[in-house]
């Protein structure tokens, strides 16, 4: 008989508190919470990895090694699991051979169509395939794109020979290269470059073959600038060095193949059409139009691909992504983008009694594109599948059957069920949730004055429609739109324009060893406040160094390589978790070890370690809501919202002059509670003189905007234009001011502001 509710006794997984819970089977449950709360640690960490973990179980090792790695939680009992779809916001691989085309497998569907019916008839599906030798362009070798010296960056102009004008490592007056052009006797070593003739500059650029009639005068064998670079950097064959890959970085760039001009496939494979289009021409098509467009293949040979194809072209129109085109980058789509293409496979499933997790799908999400997300979500629960939603947005919870709020606060705070219960009965329930719910923020009465603007001129990057805009400095900018409707592009182009700093949503790192204590760049700060205590040397204090417990190397674990069964991780038995050799433990600072200063919350270390330099450091984490999270903890486990707000936090720190900011969805894993303390952050930044500009969706950030520039009015080839750009009272007539009008919060008297041709 099927259990009717997953029961969990006894999680402590993380800051759980032997929490107990009866999630019933079979209905929409969202998780809610402040943020720190507990809520992953309960939903992913503990029922999902259970899940994962007894699924995996039963296959047998060879194939169990080949399985996303599930640990066990700490948890007393769970029964009543079934397997466990997890459908997170991490990024689709950064490799540059994946698109949209092969993540979804569309493009598997479409080359077969192509092998088929295409005009003239090429081959087998491999020929459309630019993964695979046979279909690959062998310029590009199938990425589309090339290296190409980026020449105009190898000299400055302005300077002389002699002065330094060539700025390739090696060439300045002291280097190595710089006899092979300055000491042959040809070239004025006095006299800027500017003022050299055409030919002059492409001798010493391009060698013999460019000269023209200084060819005459150059030795036999002489090589060009140029050539040289791409001799020894771009065709060299050896294991790079950091050192050669930054001066690739810094002296070339991305350019199309100049064959393939971006197709990626042979030229047999590119000029052969269906419908009288190529396979690349259907990949640059939006996916809502190439649905229509396929539907039109009538060959009868072909109807099971057809039908198939336009299946899932269809379903991804559905979820909000009719936007994209097979040929983008997966390392170019958001989190929530990634995350709706992960759902389609499981759209047309029939599997029932399934547990789906997902983590915030509404991310990246217009509150008009909402009802798309919680439709599915209910299609996805009426097919008698279990659908728990970790979520900060009302309207996902004001669907669901029931809400769980986990707190009451973050960290130590928090880990303690709160309420179990409906949505109604959740806005009486007097939680941090209820309270954030009732409360209502009005439009900003008296934005800022801005001290100037910055001009975005003529962007045209992707779908944007040649939109020229001006950014007000020292005011808070927010950019709004549907999703696909050309806000990140815009920013994009802000940019490519103005410099900026970038607060994006990517991991701050990738090493388990940084922690908020290293990140931060207060651990050398905390070393030397032991040694001068305690009058040793600072390196007995790192766990790196000669501190680091040997048994471990100063890890706390140690791995244990069991063959073809998954590696063992156990706490090191020599220092039991603690890292440090037992010398340098015995020293302390206010009765606190150095392995204690790792267990210390932010909020803890600012209040107990008597050094300002630390409590200033640290005081910035705690200002942007990450009092809650230890000093040891791996940076690794933070959320994309966490990770934001540690790169803000360094911001704050680091900010000396007037400077630019550009935030990607900064309310990300933010629950509403927190929202006042990111806005009072973004005011600070402001109040210093900065000037900050957001891509946000979440109307109670937009209401506090200075200034609102808002694009659409649909996405893709829909949108690219600007709508909007004034005051957040004055916008009428479009998706956003629809939606603060229906969130009855925004009072919308005209003024003050300017609608663009799609408005008017």
């Amino acid at each position: 008989m099927t259990q009717h509710a997953i029961r969990i006794r006894g999680a402590r997984t993380h800051n759980l508190r032997h929490l107990d819970i009866d999630v019933p089977r079979g209905q929409l449950v969202v998780f809610a919470g402040v943020s720190g709360s507990g809520k992953s640690s309960l939903v992913f960490d503990t029922l999902a990895a259970e899940a994962g973990y007894q699924l995996n179980e039963t296959y047998p090792p060879y194939t169990r090694n080949r399985l996303p790695k599930w640990h066990r939680p700490e948890v007393a009992h769970i029964d009543g699991l079934s397997p466990v779809v997890v459908i997170d916001q991490r990024r689709l691989g950064g490799n540059a051979r994946s698109t949209v085309g092969t993540v979804t497998d569309v493009w598997t569907f479409l080359r077969l169509l192509f092998s088929r019916t295409s005009t003239p008839h090429v081959g087998e599906s491999s020929a459309f395939s630019f993964n695979d030798p046979a279909g690959m362009c062998p310029t590009c070798s199938g990425l589309g794109d090339v290296v190409a010296s980026a020449v105009d960056r190898f000299v400055d102009p302005d300077r002389s020979l002699r002065e330094g004008a060539v700025l390739l490592p090696g060439c300045a007056p002291e280097g190595y290269w710089y006899s092979h052009f300055a000491e042959i006797g040809v070239f004025p070593l006095d006299t800027p470059l500017r003022q050299w003739d055409r030919e002059a500059r492409d001798a010493l650029l391009y060698g013999t073959e460019a000269a023209g009639s200084t060819a005459d005068r150059l030795p036999g064998g002489y090589e060009g600038v140029v050539q040289r670079f791409e001799r020894i950097h771009l065709r060299g064959s050896e294991e790079m060095s950091e050192r050669k890959k930054q001066t690739i970085a810094r002296f070339t760039r991305s350019e199309v193949c100049p064959d393939c001009r971006g197709d990626r496939l042979a030229e047999a494979s590119r000029s052969a059409t269906v419908l009288g289009r190529t396979i690349g021409e259907m990949a640059r098509t939006e996916v809502a139009a190439l649905a229509e467009l396929v539907a039109e293949v009538t060959e009868p040979g072909v109807a099971p691909v057809v039908s198939a194809l336009t299946e899932r072209l269809r379903a991804m129109t559905a979820i909000g992504l009719g936007y994209l085109h097979l040929g983008r980058g997966t390392a170019t789509l958001s989190g929530g983008e990634a995350q709706r293409i992960k759902t389609l496979r499981h759209l047309g499933s029939s599997l029932t009694e399934m547990i789906y997790v997902f983590d915030e799908p509404t991310v990246g999400l217009h509150p008009h594109d909402v009802s798309a997300m919680t439709g599915l979500l209910g299609r996805l629960r009426d097919k008698g599948n279990c659908v728990l939603v970790v979520e900060h947005d009302p309207a996902v919870m004001a669907v669901a059957d029931q809400i769980v709020e986990i707190g009451p606060g973050a960290g130590e705070q928090g880990g303690v069920l709160v309420h179990q219960g409906s949505f109604e009965e959740l806005r009486r329930a007097g939680t941090a949730t209820a309270t954030a719910l009732a409360r209502r923020r009005p439009v900003k009465d008296a934005p800022r004055t801005p001290r100037g603007h910055l001009t975005v001129a003529d962007a045209s990057r992707n779908n944007l429609r040649h939109v020229t805009a001006d950014i007000p400095t020292g005011v808070l900018t927010v950019l709004t739109g549907v999703a696909g409707s050309g806000k990140t592009s815009f920013a994009e182009e802000l940019v490519a324009q103005h410099d900026a700093v970038v607060i994006d949503q990517r991991p701050v790192v990738g090493n388990r060893r940084s922690t908020p204590l290293t990140y931060t760049g207060i651990a050398a700060a905390v070393r030397t406040l032991f040694a001068r205590r305690n009058g040793v040397d600072a390196a007995l204090f790192s766990s790196n160094s000669r501190g680091g417990c040997p048994g471990c190397n100063g890890l706390g674990t140690v791995s244990s390589d069991l063959a073809f069964l998954e590696d063992q991780e156990t706490v090191c038995e020599t220092c039991e978790g603690r890292r440090f050799t037992p010398e340098a433990l015995a020293y302390t600072v206010g009765g606190l070890t150095i392995a204690d200063i790792g267990d210390l919350t932010v909020h803890e270390a600012v209040e107990r370690l008597p050094d300002r330099a630390i409590v200033r450091a640290l005081r910035h984490l705690d200002d942007v809501g990450l009092g809650y999270l230890r000093l040891g903890q791996p940076l690794t486990t933070l959320s994309g919202g966490e990770c934001q707000r540690v790169k803000i936090a360094k911001e704050l720190r680091e900010a000396a002059g007037p400077a630019l900011y550009v935030l990607d969805e900064p309310t990300t894993g933010l629950h509403l509670e927190d929202i006042d303390t990111l806005l009072a952050l973004l005011d600070g930044l402001v109040d210093r003189g900065h000037t900050v500009v957001l891509i946000e969706h979440n109307l109670d950030v937009v209401r506090r905007a200075d200034w609102l520039i808002d694009l659409g009015p649909g996405p893709g080839r829909h949108g690219g234009q600007l709508l909007y750009q004034g005051p957040v009272a004055g916008i009428t007539g479009t998706a956003t001011a629809e939606a603060l009008r229906e969130d009855g919060r925004t009072a919308v008297p005209s003024s003050g502001g300017t609608k663009g041709p799609a408005a008017g």
